[in-house]
């Protein structure tokens, strides 16, 4: 096994054609499938499925892929420093669904790091997208949440990508709404109190399921709803038009602001908690901007959540 095999077998998942890949390793299609059949030997798996209308991969081969990618990342790192001498920043990224928290957490995780040295990144995205992301390491970490109506269908789409799902905390629902919206001071808020103003969701993208949606209750029939993208819009059209969202309650008022209200939300099964936590891939050591971001998230979480 070279890690030359190693980057064959990221390039042709990628591509998902050997000629596709042939071309753009600039090698000829019948030696690169020759060398994949001689790594498929070796490690004792078959890696692709191949078909006219190209390759995907296995299930054995998914999980070979996660371990590759490691390695080839690794590599591509030591040769840069070692090799070529250069001046390799340290790299730390997350994504996560639409949380302010989640970013509070990372604004605190970088002020202890000199920027000048290290590389960040966060990613506010759609749930299909912090997965991928985690998956194909784009990000190390990826923050989500379950509950009892998507709980089996994530973990299986969890596992297919070779990814593990770690719980930091649980809670009730709540709405979140304008601090002049006319439910804003009341006690508790039922459905029927909010049939009249318009539920906003975060967009999941054309192919999504309901299982992917960053609220609780996707699936109940809403009479009024509005999608944006992104959280800005969202608090922009809670002033605009009274709109209110179902979330975790967990707000960070520095950075949404402090027009803005959570209130308990009365639902017909007062047990359906959120279970936020992050995502890792399968067998991997944290990095150390990892474990001081995760750090700060958990106290974050907790100290907000016994308030």
């Amino acid at each position: 096994m070279t890690v030359q095999q190693l980057k064959y077998i990221l390039v042709i998942s990628e591509t998902g054609s050997m000629n596709k890949a042939a071309e753009q390793l600039y090698v000829s299609q019948p030696s690169l499938t020759a060398s994949v059949q001689e790594l498929e030997r070796e490690i004792g798996i078959q890696v692709f499925h191949r078909s006219g209308r190209g390759v995907t991969l296995t299930n054995d081969g998914a999980e070979f892929l996660q371990y590759a990618r490691q390695v080839c990342g690794q590599f591509d790192v030591l040769t840069e420093k070692y090799i070529h001498k250069g001046n390799v920043k340290k790299k730390f990224a997350v994504s996560t669904q639409h949380y302010s928290f989640a970013v509070k957490a990372f604004v605190e995780m970088v002020k202890r790091f000199d920027t000048a040295e290290y590389e960040f990144a966060i990613r506010e995205t759609k749930t299909g997208e912090v997965i991928s992301d985690v998956a194909k390491q784009r990000s190390e970490l990826g923050i989500i949440y379950l509950n009892d109506f998507n709980r089996k269908s994530m973990t299986k789409l969890l596992h297919a990508n070779g990814l593990e799902f770690h719980t930091i905390t649980k809670c009730s629902p709540f709405v979140y709404l304008w601090k002049g919206h006319p439910l804003a001071r009341e006690q508790s808020i039922t459905f029927d109190q909010l049939e009249a103003y318009p539920c906003l969701s975060f967009e999941q993208g054309d192919n999504s399921t309901f299982y992917l949606a960053e609220e609780i209750l996707s699936t109940n029939d809403y009479p009024r709803i509005i999608k944006a993208n992104d959280r800005a819009t969202m608090l922009n059209l809670m002033v605009g038009l009274g709109g209110y969202t179902l979330c975790s309650g967990i707000i960070c008022e520095e950075l949404n602001g402090s027009d803005y209200v959570a209130v308990p939300f009365e639902g017909e099964n007062p047990d359906d908690l959120m279970e936020i936590g992050y995502l890792t891939l399968k067998k991997v050591m944290l990095s150390e901007m990892a474990k001081i971001y995760l750090a700060e998230l958990r106290d974050y979480l907790m100290l907000d959540h016994e308030i």
